[in-house]
């Protein structure tokens, strides 16, 4: 497997998918309305925002798990996903500055199965009460023609005063970039993991590395950030980005609105699963920091002056939280180094 297109040879290409929500966007740019937009213009960000008055704004976001999902079947335990789906929906909310509130689940399946269903619902529950919010109801849809076992989705809403929202307009030279720890893969990049992992057994740890089976590894749930997140936000930090570190990886930080560049000069510690992708599907180190989180799931940005006041309050839930870089001038790229 070449370690410069390994995605692509698992089943997912990128470049197609870009260009694909392209002609999505294009499309809905062209919606024509009898009265002005509500949107709040934020191009690239992680939720969109819709004017309710001239005060108060509703943050939307909507995602899934994933193939993830495909681990949980051939282990037959479908508890935790759910708390994946939240993760993934709320994680994207409060990066403009925004409380979750609520959101509604989407579950498509080939047949309606109570036991999976009910173990699917335990995760939803664990998950909204990880980020304090509601689920008011959802979707189950029977998909037999179309779907081989099931999926799950979700869309979530929360509220943000207009004059509070996180864009990264205000992210300038010299700011500091906070990392918080992953909980593993989370919920992207699958698609290289299980291509990468393919025959190793779910129960086993190959070589001892991993402290525990294969499998358990891969269904660590996705990492809720909001009760952190919100505290920093009420706090006196000013903070100026926010940024959910998801497929793109700490690429991620481009989408805050400052044409800048960010130099990562001391990255979190890198979990052993992606250690084990990488080895066994022959990725390339670029190619891995592009897929995964590589042990960062959120990044706070703030100014240099409030790095330890933030750096004391996130460390209250992280231990682990530590400054992984800095903004700096040049262009608008993430540079590792080393």
């Amino acid at each position: 497997m070449s370690s410069e297109d390994a995605y692509a040879k698992a089943g997912v290409d990128q470049e197609a998918a870009d260009s694909a929500v392209a002609g999505l966007v294009k499309a809905l740019s062209a919606i024509e309305l009898e009265r002005p937009t509500r949107q709040v213009s934020l191009p690239g960000h992680y939720a969109s925002v819709i004017r309710i008055d001239e005060r108060l704004g509703i943050a939307l976001s909507t995602d899934g798990v994933g193939t993830k999902l495909r681990i949980a079947e051939e282990l037959g335990r479908a508890d935790t996903v759910g708390i994946d789906c939240v993760a993934m929906n709320v994680n994207d909310v409060i990066c403009v500055g925004a409380e979750p509130l609520a959101m509604l689940d989407y579950i498509a399946t080939d047949r309606a199965d109570p036991q999976v269903c009910e173990q699917i619902g335990v995760g939803l529950a664990r998950g909204a009460e990880l980020a304090g919010i509601e689920i008011p109801g959802g979707e189950l849809a029977q998909l037999g023609d179309m779907v081989s076992g099931f999926d799950v989705a979700g869309a979530c809403f929360g509220t943000v005063e207009l004059d509070s929202i996180i864009d990264g307009f205000d992210v300038g030279v010299g700011d500091v970039v906070i990392g918080l720890p992953s909980s593993g893969i989370h919920s992207n990049g699958y698609t290289l993991a299980r291509s990468a992992l393919e025959g190793i057994p779910l129960d086993s740890d190959p070589d001892g590395r991993l402290g525990r089976p294969l499998g358990e590894v891969l269904l660590e749930p996705t990492e809720i950030y909001v009760k952190p997140i919100l505290e920093l936000l009420r706090s006196s930090v000013d903070v100026r980005g926010l940024a959910h570190i998801t497929s793109g990886g700490l690429g991620n930080l481009l989408r805050l609105a400052a044409e800048v560049g960010y130099e990562i000069d001391d990255p979190m510690p890198v979990h052993p699963v992606f250690e084990l992708i990488q080895e066994r599907g022959g990725v390339s180190e670029d190619e891995m920091h592009e897929v995964f989180n590589m042990g960062c799931g959120f990044c706070v940005v703030v100014g240099a002056a409030d790095e330890a006041e933030a750096l004391s309050l996130l460390r209250g839930h992280y231990p682990e939280a530590k400054r992984v870089g800095q903004v700096v001038g040049g262009p608008a790229e993430v540079r590792r180094n080393p």
